[in-house]
């Protein structure tokens, strides 16, 4: 399994995504307070952070991205000793990825010609309207310039 994003740990435990949001974090606080189980032996998961005290230094200071680091690898390290804990990490990751914010890559490309009006690029666009202004002719183009009167 990949390493839950540092960005999107600290985006949670900062109260990003609303509602959702906080119920993702409420989530993963629940699965991180579970015992820790079903690994290789007794002595290796005793080695290993729940994740607890990680979830609660990042809960006390969100924007600090070297505690959002220290869950995220804990998280790692417990979901490769514990396989219960790597399901649910797994089932809870893909439930809060719809809500990934800042970690992913946006990609917008305009060809095949000259357009001409509004052009809107980005992602998770919110509270956006649009007005209609009186229709302007196109620019001209080279092939269709208007002669200028010298005189």
């Amino acid at each position: 399994m990949d390493p839950v994003s540092v960005g999107l740990l600290a985006a949670l435990a900062g109260g990003a995504g609303g509602e959702i949001g906080r119920q993702a974090w409420v989530g993963l606080s629940t699965l991180v307070r579970h015992p820790l189980r079903g690994g290789q032996d007794a002595d290796e998961n005793s080695a290993v952070s729940s994740g607890e005290a990680e979830l609660t230094e990042l809960e006390r200071v969100p924007a600090d991205p070297v505690r959002a680091q220290a869950l995220s690898t804990a998280l790692a390290l417990r979901a490769a000793t514990d396989a219960d804990f790597r399901l649910g990490l797994e089932r809870w990751h893909e439930q809060a990825g719809l809500l990934r914010s800042g970690d992913s890559k946006v990609d917008n490309t305009i060809s095949g010609g000259i357009f001409h009006g509004t052009t809107l690029q980005g992602r998770d666009f919110s509270g956006i309207s649009f007005t209609t202004a009186p229709a302007s002719p196109p620019p001209s183009s080279p092939d269709h310039e208007i002669p200028s009167a010298q005189g």
